[in-house]
């Protein structure tokens, strides 16, 4: 039936309007048999609940978060880091009946700027987004709260680890096993296709991967530093940058992965050579991922679910005064580190 209306069901079921809508929109204000009623005979009738664009227009709220990240879509469904932090800020995000909206963007510009600039969001959750992104200067000019996974200096708001901190005493513990010639796995977003390539210091383009390797190298200033990259971050980076590394003739006693997923690319690229971690060469990780623990990889632990929940709440929640919130983080010790070989 076309042309049927909120009115049309009220005048059906003999109720007023505003008991249709909370039907809809406050189903706790009405018993459940005159809910049950009105939502069937809306069946009936072909109305299909009041328009959430126009609901929208009069509340002022969309009922959606963004969540901005510069990688494909499908990271955000198969890397183990990203899925942690969204399951927690979707806890929250559930809590207050609200959506998320996943906002995946190239990692230097915005090929179709609309796309944020139009985005019906009430807030938005900055996810591993350069500083500098065209896309957080749109945001800060709709006037959108934000809050970042690390801290930044276009919102006061964030949710984040000291990635200088952090990393340092993974420096401290290779120092002390004697490693002083490493390689670091370092994430490239352009370079695509396991296409491996060795970098100078000035092209990691990364800040919280510059924080990590200066943290690490803060307990071993000494150390022969190599920086390697396979790729964006993702085992298959690992592996390919490992497999690299390993049949080189110049092989380290260490190789350090920024991300748990590349040093388990690492591990699996010692493995086919019939190399032992922690025996022949030691490889370290940095998040703690679920797969960190069964394979017995070193790592620092970061609480990912934690974040995504701090996230939310600093968003969402508004009994949350503490707007910016320093989580912390941990050594984790485990059978892929051992004692520099010995040179003769």
């Amino acid at each position: 039936m076309s042309g049927v209306t909120l009115k049309t069901v009220a005048k059906a079921v003999g109720v007023s309007p505003s008991t249709v809508s909370n039907a809809y929109n406050k189903p706790d204000q009405l018993s459940a048999a005159l809910r049950d009623r009105i939502l069937a005979t809306a069946r009936e009738l072909g109305y299909a609940g009041p328009d959430a664009s126009a609901r929208a227009l009069r509340s002022g709220k969309a009922g959606a978060i963004g969540v901005l990240f510069t990688d494909k879509l499908s990271y955000a469904f198969s890397d183990p880091f990203a899925v942690g932090f969204l399951a927690g800020l979707a806890e929250v995000a559930e809590e207050f009946r609200t959506s998320l909206l996943l906002m995946p963007l190239s990692s230097t510009d915005i090929d179709n700027g609309s796309a944020v600039q139009q985005a019906a969001i009430d807030g938005a959750a900055i996810f591993c987004v350069p500083h500098g992104h065209p896309a957080l200067e749109i945001l800060a000019a709709r006037g959108i709260p934000a809050v970042s996974t690390d801290k930044r200096d276009f919102t006061e708001d964030w949710v984040a680890i000291d990635e200088f901190e952090a990393a340092t005493p993974m420096g401290e513990h290779l120092a002390r096993l004697g490693h002083r010639d490493l390689v670091v796995l370092v994430d490239k977003a352009e370079l695509t296709g396991g296409r491996v390539v060795e970098l100078d210091w000035d092209e990691i383009g990364c800040t919280d991967c510059e924080l990590r390797i200066q943290g690490m190298l803060k307990a071993m200033p000494d150390a022969h530093v190599r920086l390697v990259s396979g790729g964006h971050n993702a085992f298959s980076s690992g592996q390919a940058g490992a497999s690299w590394v390993l049949d080189s003739q110049d092989r380290p006693t260490a190789i350090v992965g920024l991300s748990d997923v590349q040093a388990l690319g690492a591990m699996e690229a010692m493995r086919v050579r019939g190399l032992v971690p922690g025996r022949d060469l030691t490889v370290t990780g940095f998040d703690d991922i679920p797969a960190a623990e069964p394979a017995g990889l070193t790592t620092i632990r970061q609480p990912i679910k934690d974040k995504g929940r701090r996230v939310g709440r600093v968003l969402l929640d508004p009994t949350t005064t503490e707007r910016q919130v320093r989580l912390d983080t941990e050594l984790i010790v485990r059978s892929s580190s051992g004692p520099a070989p010995k040179t003769l």
